[in-house]
């Protein structure tokens, strides 16, 4: 395997330097970053960009997300989702969220909603590997919805 050295990298027709790297290796890109190939592309550390708001911030992403319809008979991976696993219908308007990868702990956030009825909704038991959630009515009654969204952020 070769070896590349640099400190500043550009293009030929650019006035500035396009890439910059320092001593510890961190990169500063001027314009836009592709990363672009097959299967899964990676970046270790943490991921900070400025989105037009005056100031560089870290991005917390989403680490799981599934769309589910709560009144069907078989709720599997919903309709559609990323790092879900699948549902457990534990009964009327009880679900447990399955990971297909565990969280580091338990410490995560959990966003849920459900369509446009009224009622309440309750995240309980945080694993590493799943969430439940009832979703009830508005006068609290568990309640199958035909459309559940949840959201983890960690």
């Amino acid at each position: 395997m070769s070896t590349l050295s640099a400190t500043n990298l550009k293009h030929a027709s650019s006035g500035s330097n396009n890439i910059v790297l320092d001593s510890s290796a961190n990169a500063t890109v001027t314009g836009n970053l592709t990363v672009s190939g097959t299967g899964n592309q990676s970046i270790a550390g943490t991921l900070q960009f400025n989105s037009g708001y005056g100031s560089v911030a870290t991005a917390y992403g989403c680490r799981a997300w599934i769309n589910f319809e709560g009144t069907a008979a078989t709720i599997g991976t919903g309709r559609a989702n990323g790092n879900m696993d699948a549902v457990t219908d534990n009964g009327t308007g009880d679900y447990t969220v399955n990971f297909t990868n565990d969280m580091p702990d338990d410490d995560y956030a959990v966003a849920v909603s459900y369509g446009t009825t009224l009622g309440t909704i309750v995240t309980r038991e945080y694993g590493v590997g799943s969430v439940s959630i009832r979703t009830y009515s508005s006068s609290d009654a568990l309640v199958n919805r035909s459309v559940v969204s949840v959201i983890i952020f960690r």
